[in-house]
């Protein structure tokens, strides 16, 4: 009992509006036992704060027993699109046979993430490192200091044509591994210190899925979409075509 009150600790202290905002739909019976289990196993003794509150999932930052941070990553089983997930995973050979049912599919959307992020690891892209997944809830390396690194969204490189480059970088990383991010936009970059960091790998795909080359192109595309706002032009066709000599 005691390990579980500290777990929520600075929640249970939040104002009653931010409290109502970081519970609704985030913490069912079944997601406080896994976060209590992934706590008794050592991967954070207490959440801190949430990081972003988004459509399907919220993002805490914990802390350790050594006091260094992690990023709890939670699915929300109530809230989530399970349909929309399902047409994406339905593809994806490592979870053949799954069935249509709500907890099971965000269940594989969260080992599909956590699997996605190795992949990219072990490749060498720029992404955090992925340290446990258990149910619908994903461990993860914080990115940032004392504070989470912004997205790109929300804080601006300050040499735009040097960033737009490691992001084409970590494209190219991924597709020469065999892999494509599929969600790629300025909603799932950060900007740590000016260096882009890829998020959300959730809807990466293989290159022998049959969707691969037009996830691919819409990934540059977005990219170049962001930065032409910024006078820098980028030639998407010449990116491709040097990807895949």
């Amino acid at each position: 009992m005691t390990r579980f009150i500290k777990l929520f600790t600075n929640i249970i202290n939040m104002s009653s509006r931010d409290k109502f905002e970081t519970f609704k739909n985030v913490f069912d019976n079944k997601t406080l036992l896994t976060l209590f289990k992934l706590s008794s196993d050592g991967y954070f003794e207490e959440l801190k704060s949430p990081i972003s509150i988004g459509k399907e999932s919220n993002v805490f930052n914990a802390v350790k027993k050594d006091g260094s941070l992690v990023c709890v990553k939670i699915y929300r089983v109530n809230a989530c699109d399970f349909r929309k997930m399902y047409q994406y995973i339905a593809h994806d050979p490592r979870f053949s046979g799954l069935q249509k049912k709500r907890r099971q599919i965000i269940k594989a959307w969260a080992q599909r993430e956590y699997r996605n992020l190795l992949v990219a690891r072990e490749a060498g892209a720029d992404v955090p490192t992925p340290y446990a997944v258990r149910d619908n809830v994903l461990v993860l390396e914080f990115i940032g200091d004392k504070e989470a690194a912004p997205k790109l969204k929300d804080k601006e490189p300050e040499d735009y044509k040097k960033f737009s480059n490691q992001i084409i970088k970590n494209i190219k990383i991924l597709y020469k591994k065999g892999f494509v991010h599929g969600d790629l936009s300025e909603y799932n970059i950060l900007n740590y210190k000016d260096k882009a960091i890829l998020i959300d790998l959730s809807h990466g795909v293989k290159l022998e899925s049959p969707n691969s080359q037009e996830l691919l192109e819409r990934d540059i595309k977005n990219v170049e979409r962001y930065f032409l706002k910024r006078k820098i032009k980028m030639d998407v066709q010449k990116i491709l075509k040097e990807m895949k000599k």
